[in-house]
């Protein structure tokens, strides 16, 4: 496996948004379907209109590893349920991104494919378009080319390109492991104030210091 991605897979969106500010950050309206599942590939791109076929088309096309994504232009019939979770776990890709709806909620959850979506309807589209896929589109406000790295968990989904999340992920991974000390802690009794820096903080803040909170731990 991609070592890069394999670390992005380990590591939650909020961190690497914590490490990197700048971070594009799909429309949190565009949220996770199935719980408690994370995921990180590059983006296979695809426009799907009210159509599902685009999407069973790109089931097949899509290398392993890869995440699909997929641009709806805002309409509203489920392009995706759990027969394509299903082929998309069986063929390898990692996870299914929706702006636009999916269906059969129950099935796609007992899978546990990670799907991103705006929510369900059970009414599919037509299969009347063959496809079109390859270029970049729009997933949440969010421009994303084909190859960009899609990285997404309960919190949410970030999209960039290979050498911004590899800047991030040294300091995404030292988040995580100040903050699994902080939770050590408090679970010893400790203070969290105790461990970070907020008085010497808010004492620089008072007198119009620069100054970053940080941890002691």
């Amino acid at each position: 496996m991609d070592t890069l991605i394999e670390r992005l897979r380990a590591v939650q969106v909020s961190s690497l948004c914590d490490a990197d500010k700048g971070l594009a950050v799909v429309d949190p309206t565009i949220r996770a379907m199935v719980p408690d599942v994370s995921f990180a590939g590059p983006a296979f791109t695809l426009l799907a209109y009210d159509d599902h076929l685009p999407v069973l088309v790109a089931l097949r096309e899509a290398e392993p590893g890869s995440v699909l994504v997929v641009a709806t232009n805002s309409l509203r019939k489920a392009v995706s349920g759990e027969l394509f979770a299903t082929e998309a776990r069986r063929r390898g890709i990692v996870a299914i991104v929706i702006d636009g709806y999916c269906r059969d909620l129950r099935g796609l959850r007992r899978i546990g494919l990670p799907v991103h979506a705006r929510g369900t309807n059970p009414m599919s589209g037509t299969t009347r378009d063959p496809g079109t896929f390859g270029r970049e589109v729009l997933l949440g406000r969010v421009r994303v080319s084909p190859g960009d790295i899609v990285v997404g968990d309960d919190d949410g989904v970030v999209v960039g390109p290979r050498e911004r999340f590899a800047a991030a992920v040294d300091t995404a991974e030292e988040i995580e492991r100040a903050e699994k000390a902080l939770l050590e802690g408090m679970a010893a009794g400790r203070d969290l104030h105790a461990m970070t820096t907020v008085d010497e903080h808010l004492a620089a803040l008072a007198k119009e210091q620069p100054s970053t909170l940080g941890f002691t731990v």
